[in-house]
């Protein structure tokens, strides 16, 4: 595994870290979540990270993956051909 592969998955996990706990705060500490939405300002603020953060980790950790795919399977035919 190269090391921006491994960057890319590292940052990926962690921002992705980051969201599940302002969701799990936002849900638990901050007051929960109504239909009209969170309770609190504490709340709608977990809220703007984790719209901020799930989406973006998504994005980063398929990125990671794919290299890391394309790593693995670009290395597999550089070495049959030589």
């Amino acid at each position: 595994m190269q090391p921006d592969t491994r960057k890319l998955l590292v940052t990926g996990s962690s921002i992705l870290l980051a969201g599940a706990l302002a969701a799990l705060l936002m849900m638990t500490v901050f007051g929960g979540v109504t239909r009209q939405g969170p309770r609190t300002s504490s709340g709608w603020l977990s809220l703007i990270v984790v719209m901020g953060c799930l989406p973006t980790s998504v994005f980063t950790l398929l990125l990671g993956l794919a290299k890391l795919a394309g790593d693995l399977f670009g290395r597999r035919k550089d070495t049959a051909s030589r």
